[in-house]
């Protein structure tokens, strides 16, 4: 600070005149520049400390069965690859069984924090047959999140998922649950298939009613969800179905992925094209395979009964019920019963038959009641039997044919089952009629006329034996025989001694192709390729080419210069 120096009044005479005041010295106060540095960093760092103070948002929790690959400080939390937190600590849970994993997060991520909200820890893993997390293999693990499609409550101590979730957010579609007796080989993110199109996943399955059966949660992606309606079967598309038919063999695969992780399909009947599609969460029952979940598209069911006294080895539910060799049912129950009437033990096959699969029965009623329609059969012959369908399983089907020589029945109601008369032939019908056409052919053959006959052919040959003309055939033809022979011995002694100078011939011959060998070798050291007329051969040949030229370019020089003739060749030499 600088002081102001004010200049000193003159001092007045002595007279009357009044004095002037004495000027005094004061100092300016001034902040000085130093101090202003130290002003500016308060100012910064109270704008840094609101800044972070206005950009921070709520401290989570999320517990994880483990903190692998998490690191305090560095492992973030991410949505769609926008960082909304990093981990600040570890700590355990009181019964150590968990890792709480404490997330300082960022304002934007507040309105994504809701009781909704599933988190998971993301590395390179093996999960529902997709690889995932491989980006961390180089910029480390990290947690992300999936908040819900609609708001939810607030909250900030949140359960973590070991597994990421299968379907991804937003994505369109809807889920449906499936019902099935078993899981079998269907696990989480397993495919669900449409004509062979993979159009949906497995998202898990409720344990709820565990005891009676499971519930599988399975979603559908658009637009293929908009071809599921009330009549859709579903059925378990795992694994290899194997089939042994009249064609051969048959394989059926839906894919590898079904194969190693399970699976399964669905299909609309053509007839139920254009329904109105199923809600959300529409409960639908589980088959088996894809034949079984065909015949259930079938609306019509006759329940029927047959008694057997033989043996059913080889038929279970889920035989088929054949006639003319087509499906028409399914067997539903096999049992023993005691028939006190016939003092006999019979093992009643409960089965099913779908009218609708015969053309002209099923889509309008022939007749009034379904007992009227199984009595008229009965009495036309028709009569339940079993068959072999597979010599090397031993499996049976339950086979409905009409017998003509069946012994005269009627078709009965017991409850609402239609009682079919069942026969003992067990499928030999077709065989004993087969036997019994044989027979019959056999007995038309008549064989006392072809033996008459015979016996007249085998009497004629012996007369003719007997004849002197036969006789005096044989005796010329022996004698022909005699003179072939004589004449083979004197062509034999004529031609004998020229086979007996052959070898003389050939030795000959053999001579002449050596001395012939020796001219050609002859000429070939004289001649050929090595020798010195072969040299001076293609010297020769060089010369006359060089004299060829020559005379063509005595040629070209008289024609460009025909003065040389009398001149001589030009001094400056051909251009």
């Amino acid at each position: 600070m600088s002081d102001i120096i004010e200049p000193p009044a003159q001092e007045a005479p002595h007279s009357a005149e009044p004095a002037h005041p004495q000027a005094k010295t004061r100092r300016a106060r001034r902040i000085p520049i130093i101090w202003i540095i130290p002003l500016v960093a308060i100012a910064i760092g109270g704008w840094l400390a609101w800044d972070t103070w206005s950009k921070k948002g709520p401290t989570i929790t999320v517990s994880f069965e483990s903190a692998e690959g998490l690191t305090a400080g560095q492992s973030q939390l991410r949505f769609k690859d926008i960082v909304f937190g990093t981990v600040q600590s570890f700590t355990l849970t009181p019964d150590n069984s968990r890792v709480i994993v404490t997330i300082a997060t960022t304002r934007e991520a507040e309105p994504l924090l809701t009781d909704q909200t599933v988190f998971w820890v993301v590395k390179p893993r093996l999960f529902a047959g997709n690889v995932s997390g491989l980006e961390t293999v180089l910029s480390g693990s990290y947690i992300a999140m999936l908040p819900p499609e609609k708001p939810g409550k607030p909250k900030r101590n949140f359960v973590g998922r070991e597994d990421p979730p299968v379907q991804e957010a937003h994505v369109p579609g809807r889920t449906f649950l499936i019902k099935a007796n078993r899981l079998g080989s269907i696990s989480v993110g397993s495919p669900v298939f449409f004509r062979d199109l993979d159009v949906g996943e497995v998202l898990g399955w409720d344990i709820a009613d565990m005891a009676e059966s499971v519930t599988i949660r399975t979603f559908v992606r658009a637009p293929y969800d908009a071809y599921v309606n009330d009549d859709t079967r579903f059925w378990n598309a795992s694994g290899v179905s194997v089939k042994f038919g009249g064609g051969g063999v048959e394989l059926q695969v839906e894919s590898l992925r079904a194969i190693l992780l399970g699976g399964m399909a669905f299909e609309t009947p053509p007839q139920s094209h254009g329904r109105t599609t199923s809600v959300q969460n529409h409960v639908f029952p589980l088959f088996p395979d894809r034949d079984t979940a065909d015949a259930a598209s079938y609306n019509r069911k006759i329940p029927v009964i047959s008694y057997f006294s033989g043996s059913v080895r080889g038929i279970a539910p889920g035989s088929e019920v054949t006639m003319h060799g087509l499906t028409i049912g399914r067997v539903t129950a096999v049992g023993l019963v005691y028939d006190g009437d016939r003092n006999d033990i019979l093992a009643p096959v409960h089965y099913e038959i779908e009218p609708e699969r015969i053309l002209g029965v099923g889509t309008k009623a022939v007749f009034k009641t379904a007992l009227e329609a199984a009595d008229t059969m009965v009495k036309r012959g028709l009569r339940a039997t079993l068959q072999s369908s597979n010599l090397l399983t031993g499996q049976q089907v339950v086979a409905l044919e009409f017998i003509p020589s069946a012994t005269p029945a009627t078709a009965r109601m017991e409850g609402t089952d239609v009682v079919l008369p069942a026969s003992d032939a067990a499928g030999l019908s077709g065989l004993q009629t087969s036997a019994t056409d044989l027979l019959n052919k056999l007995n038309a053959i008549p064989f006392a006329q072809i033996g008459a006959s015979l016996n007249g052919i085998l009497a004629s040959a012996n007369d003719l034996s007997r004849s002197t003309e036969l006789r005096q055939t044989l005796a010329e033809a022996a004698g022909a025989v005699k003179e072939a022979s004589a004449f083979v011995r004197e062509l034999n002694t004529g031609t004998g001694p020229a086979f007996k100078q052959l070898p003389q011939v050939m030795m000959g011959l053999q001579k002449t192709m050596t001395n012939v060998d020796r001219l050609f070798l002859s000429l070939n050291t004289g001649y050929g390729d090595n020798t010195k007329f072969s040299r001076d051969l293609q010297r020769l040949i060089v010369q006359l080419n060089e004299a060829v030229r020559s005379f063509r370019s005595l040629a070209d020089m008289l024609v460009q210069h025909p003065e040389a003739f009398i001149k001589g060749r030009p001094a400056g030499g051909l251009e």
